[in-house]
């Protein structure tokens, strides 16, 4: 038996010490599905790193839902920001995870691929 699913399409975001992965991927039958994946790094005293994952599977007849709702999110998260309820991340200062890298997980993710038609 051949297997003819595929990966469409893979983009990681590195946000601190999460990594997102969003991977467009095509079922046998040649449907589109989206895998969301959140993968955490914690490195032990002796150097070592385990990583806890986390993977949201998306299919299609519920991507205009999931999006829509996403947006609807953000936008939500625009306006309490614009009205001064919540201060936007640039005012926050550093980010306070404990990695010491120069990433900032409140400006580091980007979600635009979610709204492409073309995945």
């Amino acid at each position: 038996m051949v297997d003819d699913r595929e990966d469409v399409f893979s983009k990681a975001v590195r946000a601190g010490k999460r990594t997102y992965f969003f991977d467009v991927k095509s079922t046998r039958g040649r449907d589109l599905y989206l895998t969301i994946t959140e993968s955490k790094k914690h490195t032990h005293e002796d150097g070592t790193a385990t990583y806890d994952k986390h993977k949201i599977f998306l299919y299609k007849e519920d991507f205009d839902k999931f999006v829509d709702g996403l947006r609807d999110a953000i936008d939500e998260i625009d306006r309490l920001r614009a009205n001064g309820d919540y201060g936007r991340p640039e005012d926050l200062g550093p980010p306070s995870n404990s990695d010491g890298g120069g990433t900032n997980p409140y400006t580091d993710v980007n979600f635009e691929d979610l709204d492409r038609k073309d995945i």
